[in-house]
């Protein structure tokens, strides 16, 4: 599984205070300080499933080596690798490398440099040791998680869609209603479980295997049954090392996956001058939230229904919600999903923390808007009927000049 990275507590972690490890500045104070910073950075990400040992030990080493290279972004470690998106100032290009590479476990790991670079795509440095790199709810020790499919660069992938492997998208569908591969299958779930067990379902259906047949294959239209693929795709890799290894276990042998995923993919075609079968924006996990692959627009507002892929979160705060909305929308809705979080997003930030208090957020259960008709009818609802009859959608909201009666002694 590779290198071990291990160790016993570093001299000058013993007597440090550990909790000042991380950064717990106020976002908009991080915002100012990274407008006002004016240094050319380059936005990165890199993955690799290493065995590491001590990882709360390594998180901390890693933090104390990359705050003063001003590294923003966020890193996930675990006891199976390393998860990483990155962002660092260019001119620490070099350094940081020497740092990655002075570790065993990290030596000449592959970096996939950002399509599309503001140098805002993180706001601070977060290191934080998890289960897994990927959340991706499997059992590892049900299957070889090492038995991945074929590593597939740009051209390759584009000579096997051509030839009419059957191509599957495995990202979230928050990801894949922006921009998508030509004629991939798209899962409808929120989750990488969920998907991969959509996906699973969808070939199980596609095939109709019988009882004895060992190794199971799909049979695209245009392809002869002898030679049949599935080639997967994802952001940058990660979630198809697992996918291609569990569609492996389930008795689809013959599988494939584009090297690098969709970022390494937009640099490939580039450099190569290959027309892209990438269509639209990459949906990426950071402040930039998509980074554009071609000017083809495949999605709609979610309010409105005109053409748009201008991706987002409900600027309310316990709502938090991702959708499309059009710059149209944005000014009319005072960059919300509805009229009644716009309502409580334009409060006074006193206001809006007393109405908040005791709220849990709404995406830590859905993380984006599924169903832009049932939004479209709630907007009609809060607007046409709602607002117009009583004036408010929030009459428990305690307004300035408008406290509610306080108890006597």
């Amino acid at each position: 599984m590779g290198a071990t990275c291990a160790g016993t507590v570093p001299p000058y972690l013993r007597n440090m205070d550990l909790h000042r490890l991380r950064n717990l500045h106020h976002p908009d104070l991080l915002r100012a300080r990274l407008d006002r910073e004016g240094i050319e950075r380059t936005t990165l990400s890199f993955y690799r499933y290493v065995r590491l040992e001590v990882v709360e030990n390594l998180r901390n080493a890693l933090y104390i080596e990359w705050e003063p290279l001003s590294v923003l972004g966020r890193i996930y470690l675990s006891p199976e690798g390393v998860n990483a998106q990155v962002s660092l100032p260019t001119a620490n290009l070099e350094k940081f490398r020497a740092s990655l590479d002075a570790r065993e476990a990290f030596a000449n790991v592959p970096w996939k440099i950002a399509v599309e670079d503001d140098g805002k795509s993180f706001l601070k440095l977060v290191i934080k040791v998890k289960k897994k790199i990927v959340a991706d709810g499997l059992a590892d020790d049900a299957f070889d998680v090492t038995n991945v499919g074929e590593h597939l660069d740009a051209s390759t992938f584009h000579e096997k869609t051509e030839q009419g492997a059957l191509v599957i998208d495995m990202r979230n569908n928050y990801e894949s209603v922006i921009g998508y591969f030509e004629g991939a299958y798209l899962p409808k779930a929120d989750t990488f479980r969920g998907a991969i067990d959509e996906v699973v379902e969808m070939l199980n259906q596609r095939i109709a295997p019988t009882s004895d047949q060992r190794n199971r294959s799909v049979d695209p239209p245009g392809r002869p049954a002898a030679t049949p693929e599935i080639l997967l795709y994802c952001t940058g890799g990660i979630r198809c090392e697992k996918a291609s290894a569990y569609l492996k276990h389930h008795g689809f042998a013959n599988v494939g996956q584009l090297h690098g995923g969709i970022i390494d993919y937009a640099r490939q075609i580039k450099a190569q001058g290959l027309p892209s079968k990438f269509k639209g924006q990459n949906f990426v996990f950071d402040e930039r939230l998509a980074e554009r692959i071609t000017d083809d627009v495949v999605s709609t507002c979610m309010q409105c229904g005109t053409k748009s892929d201008r991706i987002s979160n409900c600027h309310e705060v316990t709502c938090n919600m991702l959708l499309v909305q059009c710059e149209t929308c944005a000014t009319k809705y005072a960059e919300c999903c509805s009229p009644s979080c716009r309502e409580i997003h334009v409060l006074p930030e006193e206001s809006q923390r007393a109405w908040r208090k005791g709220r849990s957020t709404r995406s830590t259960k859905t993380k984006a808007i599924n169903d832009p008709e049932g939004l479209r009818q709630r907007i009609r609802e809060e607007e046409e009927e709602l607002l117009a009859l009583n004036g408010t959608l929030h009459p428990e909201i305690v307004r300035p000049g408008n406290f509610p009666p306080q108890p006597t002694t």
